[in-house]
């Protein structure tokens, strides 16, 4: 019963903070997207919303563990585990704003959604060979212009509790764009909401940043070691803190 009260108690919070904050949003998308291209400002607001979210939350904490990068390279491409569909509202605690690269799903949800398309996010249709030459081009865009851009490269949560694969995109364009690979390794994300059931559960998520990886001199026939390399540094960084890879 406190679960169901809590599960209740969070999608109310939710909806309501969610809701505000777009309309908030908005109206600095409305007065700074002129002379924004990246969507700095907006994102910014966007992913204070998100943490507000996160937060109302009474049974949910979030660590970030070890040292973060004091500032980042100028060009950076943001990697990541995927864990759990929670992850986004865990890895906006770092730092720094980012863009996401995220399935096209995810934007139709209600000022959710909406704030993600106000931030700039990427949306990426499954399957779709023109969706993501076009996501690509968009991080590439985001990149050249310091704005760091977060992929997760395994493209979905893993069932088994292992790392899956790798996909190429991420490293392609870090190369491309002559940008670092940062590593990030996320934890506990599964915990805070299992999956299929809609209460949430007393968890605690960890977030650990690796060192960026860098691609000076790298060449289109670097890409596989290079993501082979970056794999090997987010299993690394999840061994250190005795942690399942992914709870999904």
């Amino acid at each position: 019963m406190q679960r169901a009260w809590l599960g209740i108690w969070t999608w109310l919070a939710f909806a309501v903070v969610s809701a505000l904050g777009f309309v908030v949003c908005a109206v600095v998308f409305l007065t700074t997207a002129w002379f924004d291209p990246t969507r700095k400002h907006t994102g910014r607001g966007i992913r204070a919303v998100g943490r507000a979210m996160f937060g109302s939350v009474p049974a949910w904490q979030v660590e970030l563990l070890g040292a973060m990068p004091e500032t980042l390279p100028p060009r950076v491409v943001c990697v990541s585990n995927h864990a759990s569909n929670i992850d986004p509202f865990v890895l906006i605690h770092l730092p720094w704003e980012m863009k996401f690269l995220a399935k096209s799903a995810l934007f139709a949800i209600p000022f959710v959604g909406w704030g993600m398309n106000l931030a700039g996010d990427i949306s990426l249709v499954r399957g779709s060979t023109k969706s993501a030459r076009a996501a690509l081009a968009r991080a590439k865009f985001y990149v050249e212009r310091g704005m760091p851009v977060l992929f997760f490269p395994e493209g979905t949560r893993s069932k088994d509790g292992q790392l899956l694969p790798f996909k190429e995109g991420a490293f392609r364009l870090a190369v491309e764009c002559k940008a670092a690979i940062l590593p990030i390794a996320v934890s506990g994300t599964a915990g805070l909401l299992t999956k299929g059931d809609w209460r949430p559960s007393r968890a605690k998520a960890t977030i650990a940043v690796g060192t960026p990886l860098s691609t000076e001199g790298l060449t289109a026939a670097d890409v596989p070691a290079l993501r082979e390399s970056c794999r090997g540094a987010i299993e690394r960084l999840l061994e250190r803190r005795a942690v399942p890879v992914s709870e999904a």
